[in-house]
């Protein structure tokens, strides 16, 4: 990896480590705004930033072409999967949501073997997949054993990490030539447009914090739109398999953020779980030598 590439990968593993900070301060029950308001925030503004780049390549055009494709994608790319994981965190810790999202890789290779895929479960990804597996259901058990977090709440962002997965792979088959960015871009004018009514509806009557607002904002321009866009450009430097290890990186951010910014708990469940998760999610990506 040269020296440019690790400079983008540690760039987008910080914009994709820090979102769940944001989120965390954004969809406080006391002085923030509902987590649909929250999505609706960040997708326009994300939406703001990569549209113009779209329509400079003319890529957009390819983008709406296959519209059904890009409108299911935002479905299980946006739509849901914020609006659980902000949902989530208002009762549990940005680094437990931060640490099940990383669960993406084994869901996803589990997802392409049941497709059809039988060179999905080489031994290196059955090792991951177990591995990483058990590191979840500690987690989940710990955490809800002890009552340190919510279980409805660590059910909804696993939900969100398998919707991100069957989401990545689905537009992989469907538009492989199609660019990321404007397939992105469209999917944040999709999701802008459903929210709306929402966001209409739930505008909060009470004093909004001004750190919620920032955290909107940053979650939009930093962690939505500049995060997409770089990332892609990651993909063009490395390769797909190589960025998605950037997974590993993330959680370690959101972690880390959570209990040095927010001082979150470092429960026994993410002691236990994250090194699990973190090692399998390895053992997926990994390259088996040939």
């Amino acid at each position: 990896m040269s020296r440019k590439s690790a400079l983008i990968f540690i760039l987008v593993g910080i914009l994709w480590g820090v979102p769940y900070l944001f989120i965390k301060v954004a969809v406080d029950e006391t002085n923030g705004y509902p987590p649909a308001i929250v999505v609706f925030g960040r997708v326009f503004i994300g939406a703001l930033i990569l549209i113009p780049l779209a329509i400079r390549d003319k890529s957009i055009f390819a983008a709406l072409k296959g519209i059904k494709y890009v409108a299911f994608y935002a479905l299980l790319e946006m739509i849901i999967p914020w609006l659980l994981i902000g949902t989530a965190e208002q009762k549990i810790s940005s680094g437990l949501a931060g640490l099940l999202i990383a669960s993406v890789p084994i869901w996803s290779t589990l997802i392409t073997y049941f497709q059809g895929d039988k060179e999905a479960l080489k031994f290196n990804r059955l090792l991951g997949i177990g591995i990483g597996f058990v590191g979840v259901v500690l987690i989940v058990g710990i955490e809800s054993i002890t009552g340190s977090s919510d279980s409805l709440s660590i059910m909804m962002v696993l939900v969100a990490a398998f919707a991100y997965a069957y989401a990545i792979i689905m537009i992989r088959e469907k538009l492989p030539d199609v660019s990321g960015i404007a397939i992105n871009a469209v999917a944040m004018g999709i999701t802008t447009i459903f929210y709306l009514p929402f966001t209409i509806a739930l505008w909060p009557d009470y004093a909004i914090a001004t750190e919620a607002t920032l955290s909107v904002i940053a979650l939009g321009v930093f962690s939505t739109g500049i995060a997409f866009a770089i990332f892609f450009t990651l993909i063009e430097e490395i390769g797909p398999t190589r960025a998605s290890v950037v997974t590993y990186w993330n959680t370690a951010i959101a972690v880390i953020l959570g209990v040095i910014i927010l001082n979150e708990e470092l429960t026994i469940g993410i002691r236990v779980g994250l090194p699990l998760v973190m090692i399998g999610s390895y053992l997926v990506n990994r390259r088996e030598k040939v």
